[in-house]
């Protein structure tokens, strides 16, 4: 059973927090035993191609499928026939495009476990049609993973899928050494993301204009890129903060910009689950963020950092105000936050639950016929048992 072909499929523009979740999980996938391979749907972009180049340098073999458009039945009729050639034992498909052309596909040629992964927040998750026709897809795929239970709460608000039936696998990181505690006296904020609105970060400069007044001397520097800035740029020059404000562009590696910055902040108004605010516990930081999503199971209010009300600037700023105003008590919350990543979220766990549910689900006990539910309920015995087990030991 170790050596089980899995397939892993999903659309990639460039190397977000889903590619980066990949990027980690599969090569650990292999060294564990499992035959992984990833298929790549694309539209040509050279971001995919640079996750390609990423993806084989860790051993992981990739092939390419390029789509001509959203609904491209050519590229359908290819890829039924790419798992006619590699027959998986298991499909596992991430996001709208490789749920939608892998399922079904994976239905046809009848792959014996199909698992779908929910990876985030999008707007028109909302729409009814869109909500109906992810509900049809879902239904064949035997296993539903979701990176939070946030974001499956969102799924059974916004689509009505069954919040219970999602399997929750958190991202994981890897630690690294010398997480440095804060030294400079400016006390400065950070923001990481692309610069779409989801992100929260129009709400963001209201707050951070108006705690200035609180904490002269305060900086924000803002890490990404995306159609916003040219209006977060006039925002900030009308705001009367364009001095104080720094928009960085892209940033890689992204620690070295969490080290210079006493408090991170996450004001987005949806989040699956927070790799950044995770990046930054990681490192010792403090993060204040939204409580939405995958945000409020990694930040622990007042313990690791600030829980905040989305889309709300005086919340956010009070919360900016309490932090980077007592800078003893943003490093004391900064180490509380290492611990704790330390502990519960580890690339270590995360692979860890995701080999439990391959596992349970190729148990030559459990009835391949069997739907969601069925799978569910082996997969949720079989993490229970490791985690009583793991109480045990300590």
């Amino acid at each position: 059973m170790s050596s089980a072909p899995v397939l892993h499929v999903q659309k990639v523009a460039g190397i977000s927090g889903s590619e980066a979740h990949l990027l980690s999980l599969l090569p650990r996938l292999r060294d564990r035993g499992f035959d992984i391979r990833f298929l790549m749907l694309h539209e040509h972009e050279p971001g995919a191609w640079e996750f390609a180049r990423a993806l084989k340098s860790r051993g992981v073999p990739l092939d390419a499928l390029p789509l001509t458009a959203d609904v491209d039945p050519l590229a359908f009729l290819r890829l039924l026939g790419y798992l006619a050639r590699h027959r998986p034992r298991i499909l596992h498909t991430h996001l709208v495009h490789a749920d939608a052309y892998g399922q079904l596909a994976g239905t046809l040629a009848r792959v014996p476990v199909r698992v779908s992964t929910k990876h985030g927040f999008n707007e028109f998750r909302e729409g009814r049609a869109f909500a109906f026709g992810d509900r049809a897809v879902a239904s064949l795929a035997h296993v539903h993973v979701a990176i939070s239970r946030g974001l499956a709460r969102y799924l059974c608000e916004t689509e009505g899928f069954d919040e219970e039936s999602f399997q929750i696998v958190h991202y994981g990181i890897s630690p690294r050494n010398g997480a440095g505690p804060y030294r400079d006296e400016v006390p400065r904020l950070l923001c990481v993301g692309r610069l779409i609105p989801i992100k929260g970060h129009i709400v963001l400069l209201r707050a951070f204009a108006e705690a200035r007044a609180s904490v002269p001397g305060l900086e924000l520097e803002v890490a990404g890129r995306g159609p916003l800035e040219p209006a977060l740029r006039a925002l900030a020059k009308d705001l009367g903060i364009d001095g104080a404000v720094r928009f960085l562009g892209h940033v890689s590696p992204i620690q070295a910009a969490i080290e210079r910055a006493a408090v991170i902040v996450v004001p987005s108004m949806g989040e699956g689950f927070g790799m950044v605010a995770l990046e930054a516990m990681e490192r010792a930081r403090p993060v204040i963020a939204a409580e939405i999503g995958g945000l409020g199971e990694l930040v622990r209010h007042g313990e690791t950092g600030l829980l905040v009300s989305p889309g709300e600037a005086e919340p956010l700023r009070q919360a900016i105000v309490r932090l980077a105003g007592d800078l003893p008590l943003a490093e004391r919350m900064g180490e509380a936050g290492r611990r704790r990543a330390l502990r519960d979220f580890l690339e270590e766990r995360c692979t860890d639950r995701t080999e439990l549910l391959y596992r349970a689900s190729l148990d030559p006990d459990s009835d391949r016929g069997a739907q969601t539910r069925s799978y569910s309920s082996i997969v949720r015995r079989a993490i229970r048992s490791t985690e009583n087990s793991a109480r045990a030991r300590s």
